[in-house]
């Protein structure tokens, strides 16, 4: 009461005060639920177990491709020489440039998320007239470098195949100039 008959104002609380309170619970709260939101959003770290099994296929998948190279660059004799030999004599070769179908080598690579799936796919392409191996080399590395474009949730069920299928011939088409007639699927694998 004194200082209302001294003529001086009240005193009020502090504006400021209140201001730092609100934005240190706001903060709070954006801090707690982007951490509930990147819980939920970010893959798990692999166990001992997983990152384990995961080296070892890796290493395995090296250590076949070194033998597959390595039975390439052997010179043909012994056994192994003359069973592949028969081989080339029996069925024909459904990849032949007299029928304009060129088979590419097998693309394996990762997806863009989740980034421990693995996408493995074989094409062949059939070409009006002769193949051009240095086209079908481009329209490889294109392929490959679209399906690190591509997430898992982009190619699940039927559906997503199929777009997955169009989106690849649409790329052959561009890169081809139409010389290409069709993209044949031969092996499709996620893991």
């Amino acid at each position: 009461m004194d200082e209302i008959e001294d003529g001086a104002p009240p005193k009020k609380k502090s504006g400021m005060v209140m201001t730092i309170a609100a934005i240190a619970i706001v903060s709070v709260l954006g801090a707690g639920g982007g951490w509930f939101l990147g819980g939920m959003l970010a893959p798990e770290p692999l166990s001992s177990d997983e990152a384990r099994v995961l080296e070892e296929a890796k290493a395995t998948i090296k250590a076949r491709e070194a033998a597959e190279a390595a039975n390439e660059a052997a010179p043909a004799g012994g056994e192994h020489g003359k069973a592949k030999k028969e081989d080339e004599e029996g069925l024909p070769k459904a990849s032949t440039e007299a029928n304009g179908v060129l088979q590419l080598d097998p693309i394996t690579t990762n997806l863009s998320y989740p980034t421990e799936n693995w996408i493995r796919l074989e094409l062949a392409l059939l070409f009006k007239g002769a193949p051009d191996v240095a086209m079908a080399q481009q329209i490889h590395e294109d392929v490959a470098a679209y399906l690190r474009t591509v997430s898992l949730q982009q190619i699940e069920g039927p559906r997503g195949f199929q777009y997955l299928k169009d989106d690849i011939q649409e790329r052959v088409d561009l890169r081809s100039e139409g010389r290409v007639t069709n993209v044949i699927f031969r092996t499709f694998v996620v893991q």
